[in-house]
């Protein structure tokens, strides 16, 4: 089986979607391996075309047999769009793949005016609110041609739909994945606690950028909560990682509270150092509206137990309420009540040893790897 994979960038740009195809990129490697020996079912090296990167990237799948790149950033832009256009068609014209997945919406009018000439099936790779809003009508064509729709929960199909008139059989769940490996519960680490002042205080923590265009990622909704979280827990802080231009006005709603002094802002926290900083972390709080919400499995499979907005794709991760606290994303006082039952304990939402087992059976890299080769139609 033959596949060809057409990306924007994925090693040039750190974000939830490139996050996301690496895990895809990395799931395909590994059904490649499994079926190396199962002529029926054998997967041909995929070729994966890459728009925005460029070659000496930092690529970590690259020399894998499992995975052909082709660069294909040129100065001016037009020039490599016009080189990806040439690209793909002659992968399409020679090799005729059976499937061409295209990676981002900006990228399916060339994918599907290609695939529906040569009578090439295409599937459309979805993350979130990219598709939330109506689209110009040749990228609304191109998803409602797709032969499959792949996105990462019930909440962002529904929106997609609802927004550009699409079905909803066409839609596959692919949830994004969590790496066990990497996220692992610890004791909290002595130069982080030092670092930000939080020695002998009950931590409250959100991973979030601090843009003004990003507000329902919920850090002043938690800010707003923290005086009634302090008359139960007296240590409480809150910290706050991220950056954006939002920062100025958070601190000023911490001081004008009351609160300055329980608010911590980390700034920019390199990926490396992730796994450290969800250990510092007593509940991971972030009363928002995701796609998703990846930083909510990294938070359980480190044992820290969750809070989230109740009407978004967090429902997935958090399984419905099952593995957290859900409630309405912009109620301060919604947001105390529960940050005060978590900090309690006694829920076994917050049993850290059963959050993690929960999470990485439903998310893990292998659950991934499964639900990808169920919708390859490969078996082992």
């Amino acid at each position: 089986m033959k596949y060809v994979f057409v990306f924007l960038e994925i090693f040039s740009w750190e974000g939830g979607i490139q996050s996301y195809v690496k895990d895809i990129l990395q799931a395909y490697a590994k059904i490649v391996t499994q079926t190396r020996n199962n002529p029926q079912n054998y997967l041909d090296p995929a070729r994966v075309l890459l728009l925005r990167d460029s070659p000496g990237c930092d690529n970590p799948f690259e020399g894998n047999p499992a995975l052909k790149f082709y660069y294909l950033k040129t100065l001016p832009p037009w020039v490599g769009r016009l080189k990806l256009a040439i690209a793909l068609l002659l992968q399409l014209l020679f090799r005729r793949p059976q499937r061409v997945f295209c990676g981002h919406i900006n990228l399916a009018p060339l994918v599907r005016n290609f695939c529906k000439i040569l009578r090439i099936s295409y599937t459309v790779l979805t993350y979130g609110k990219e598709v939330w809003e109506p689209l110009p009508p040749r990228y609304r064509q191109a998803l409602q041609d797709a032969d499959s729709i792949w996105t990462i929960s019930r909440y962002s199909r529904d929106l997609a739909c609802a927004a550009n008139d699409l079905d909803p059989q066409k839609f596959e769940l692919l949830p994004c994945a969590i790496d066990g490996k990497r996220f692992i519960p610890g004791e909290k680490p002595p130069e982080l606690l030092d670092r930000y002042g939080l020695r002998g205080a009950r931590v409250l923590m959100t991973v979030a950028r601090l843009w003004s265009g990003d507000i329902y990622k919920g850090v002043d909704v938690t800010i707003r909560a923290l005086p009634a979280i302090a008359q139960q827990f007296p240590d409480v802080k809150y910290l706050a990682i991220g950056r954006g231009d939002d920062q100025r006005r958070l601190a000023k709603m911490a001081q004008d509270l009351g609160v300055s002094d329980r608010v911590v802002f980390a700034g920019f926290v390199p990926t490396e150092e992730l796994p450290d900083h969800y250990r510092v972390a007593d509940a991971y709080i972030m009363p928002s509206r995701e796609g998703f919400g990846i930083v909510y499995m990294e938070a359980m499979a480190s044992g820290i137990p969750v809070l989230s907005g109740n009407d978004d794709g967090s429902a997935e991760p958090l399984q419905d309420g099952k593995l957290g606290w859900r409630v309405p994303y912009r109620d301060p006082d919604a947001v105390a009540r529960a940050c005060i039952e978590i900090l309690q304990g006694g829920d076994r939402r917050c049993d850290g040893t059963w959050l993690r087992q929960e999470t990485l059976t439903a998310f893990g890299t292998d659950a991934f790897t499964r639900r990808m080769q169920q919708l390859l139609g490969v078996s082992r």
